[in-house]
């Protein structure tokens, strides 16, 4: 009975290590997505306000269209690249929350075969 009670022991140690792990990958890859969210938005508000500045000396109406379509080009190709980028932080998130359960899952799967 003291061994399986040593053994219940260890199995919740490594449980409470396994997610304070998990938990410290997770709030790694959280800041990250916060710092490009953040600086993607910061980028997107000076450039929106370069542009307005510039339309607001436009005298022809030809400059002002041309101004705002370079400014939709470059404003899409922003916000693909930003999306990319978050995509692959998210996909690291996952990937780091569940990297340490693998060894269980994997104990977990040789037990059930």
């Amino acid at each position: 009975m003291f061994n399986q009670f040593e053994d219940l022991q260890k199995l919740n140690k490594d449980n409470i290590d396994l997610a304070v792990k998990s938990f410290g990958a997770s709030t790694k890859s959280v800041q990250a997505i916060a710092t490009e969210t953040a600086d993607y938005s910061k980028k997107a508000f000076e450039q929106s306000s370069a542009v307005l500045e510039k339309l607001v000396g436009v005298k022809t109406l030809d400059k002002a269209l041309e101004i705002q379509s370079d400014y939709a080009k470059s404003a899409y190709e922003g916000f693909v690249s930003y999306a990319s980028k978050l995509g692959e932080l998210y996909t690291d998130l996952a990937k780091d929350t569940v990297k340490p359960y693998e060894a269980i899952i994997g104990k977990v799967q040789a037990a059930a075969k």
